[in-house]
């Protein structure tokens, strides 16, 4: 029993009465966007519902960071419409299944570690895109259809009232933690706009005016799908982005939420549980799906930090479902659409917009670049990726200019070069421009105890200026060189002299991850 306790994080530390609200709030805050989601992809919007619900779950309860959410997502959404338009659901589904068959693997891999690599600013521009793409996505809800059919902004009473319900739960939102932090915020704000649009009859968007969400239990469904090569061969593609993109959002939520709560989770087993999420979701009649950073942060601003809370929001929502959709579908939007706009300001990292004199040029271009890549893409895998290759790029340009060449000559009349930097594919021109062979001495000695030789290029290069020193008769030693690259250098051992009592036990581009 105490094992079952401990797979929920249950303990006398959870507070029960906030992490149900918490999961309440979540479940109301889920319905619009799963739905809209779907509709984006193409699909029917219990398609969405049914993700969010087994994604919510499964990764609530098997997840690597309590108290995140995971559901339906616009990122999913994007990647899937091509497919969706052109073979329909079935081939939805298994392109799904695939895509949790690829991030389980992804997990026994660990490569969920490798979000480490993901520097600060492309974390600051993926979550300051995120939060323009969650605002604009919120002022969809101020427009109307017309008469001919067109989607037109909103005029005259309509947006009047609106508007006023709209700043009515954005403040509540902002002033209610200031007097007390026994409900949730957010649910109370739903709540009173609920009661006012009701009793007053104000005639504003309901939840039933986007799509009905009445619907019974996901029902298990092995896709209708050949399986052939020529079928795999389609979804493959599909499946690997959309796993791309899953993993890559939730890795990155997890570490905000780390960073917020204080607490650190676990990568590998998050990566493992959203591909058992997808896969379930795929033969349940789901659209897959990840984790969604602003329902996260309404959880963990609603004082949510464990389990719990992700397993009542999937809960409540599959309840909603199954036997209040009438009820639900009357929730006004403009509640909704408040809440989501102060997600969205909460989400911006407004810090980083005053570190913009403080920060490195090049880091403040990774941060920008991505935003705007996110906003106008709505691409965040190929945003984080666009960051990640930029500042992997600057990081070995300005490694490239740090090599330097300390060159003294002793009484013996040997030359000595002592080497400062990594040597690697971008520092190989300095480092050859250092050395002058012809003029150099009949012994040259290169100390790389300030300096280590971190790639193959940098062994060739070794290799290489040994070769030029032979072909001029001159002797050279390697001083401090390690014992892999020594290997490595055997057709040259006839010239060099390694001092192997001073070698270092370092790795050559070894994986400590």
């Amino acid at each position: 029993m105490n094992k079952f306790f401990n797979l929920f994080d249950f303990s006398q530390k959870v507070n029960y009465k906030t992490e149900v609200l918490s999961g309440l709030t979540v479940a109301l805050a889920l319905i619009p966007e799963a739905v809209a989601f779907a509709l984006i992809a193409g699909l029917s919007p219990l398609t969405g519902l049914y993700a969010a619900f087994v994604m919510g779950l499964v990764t609530a309860v098997f997840g690597g960071r309590p108290g995140m959410i995971s559901g339906a997502t616009g990122a999913v959404a994007v990647v899937i419409v091509a497919l969706s338009i052109s073979h329909g659901p079935e081939y939805i589904f298994a392109t799904v299944i695939l895509a949790g068959l690829i991030q389980i693997l992804a997990g026994i891999l660990r490569l969920g570690k490798l979000i480490r690599l993901v520097p600060h600013s492309v974390i600051f521009g993926f979550v300051n895109g995120l939060a323009i793409i969650i605002f604009m996505s919120q002022l969809d809800q101020f427009k109307s259809v017309n008469e001919a059919g067109e989607l037109v902004w909103m005029t005259g009473e309509s947006l009047y009232i609106l508007i006023g319900l709209v700043l009515t739960t954005m403040l509540i939102i902002w002033g209610l933690p200031k007097l007390t932090k026994a409900i949730p915020a957010p649910l109370v704000a739903i709540l009173v706009i609920f009661g006012i649009v009701i009793f007053f009859a104000i005639d504003t968007k309901t939840v039933g005016d986007i799509a009905s969400i009445n619907g019974g239990f996901p029902p298990f469904h092995i896709p209708m799908v050949p399986f052939t090569w020529e079928s795999i061969a389609l979804i493959f593609p599909y499946a690997a982005i959309m796993a791309g993109v899953g993993l890559i959002e939730s890795l990155l939520t997890l570490n905000i939420i780390d960073e917020i709560t204080e607490t650190r989770g676990r990568g590998n087993k998050e990566c493992v549980a959203q591909g058992t999420a997808n896969i379930l979701s795929g033969f349940f009649s789901g659209m897959g799906g990840c984790a969604m950073l602003g329902q996260s942060l309404i959880n963990v601003s609603s004082g949510a930090r464990a389990r719990l809370s992700g397993i009542v929001a999937a809960v409540s929502l599959l309840i909603f479902i199954m036997f209040g959709a009438d009820l639900i579908e009357k929730l006004p939007m403009a509640a909704l659409t408040g809440l989501m706009i102060m997600v969205a300001f909460g989400t911006f990292e407004w810090a980083s917009l005053r570190t913009f004199k403080r920060m490195p040029k090049s880091d403040v271009l990774v941060m920008v670049l991505v935003t705007l890549v996110t906003v106008v893409l709505h691409n965040l895998a190929l945003a984080v990726l666009v960051g990640v290759i930029i500042s992997a790029l600057v990081f070995a340009w300005d490694n490239a200019k740090m090599i330097r060449a300390r060159k003294s000559v002793d009484a013996e009349g040997v030359k000595h070069y002592e080497i400062y930097g990594p040597l690697f594919f971008g520092s190989v021109h300095a480092f050859n421009e250092k050395f002058d062979v012809l003029n150099d001495p009949e012994e040259v000695i290169i100390d790389f105890s300030e300096s280590r030789i971190v790639d193959m290029s940098g062994i060739e290069a070794v290799n290489k200026l040994t070769e030029r020193y032979h072909r001029q008769g001159k002797k050279l030693h390697l001083k401090h060189l390690s014992s892999d690259c020594r290997v490595l250098l055997k057709n040259a051992d006839s010239i060099i002299d390694v001092n192997i009592l001073e070698d270092p036990t370092y790795k050559v581009a070894v994986n400590r991850f």
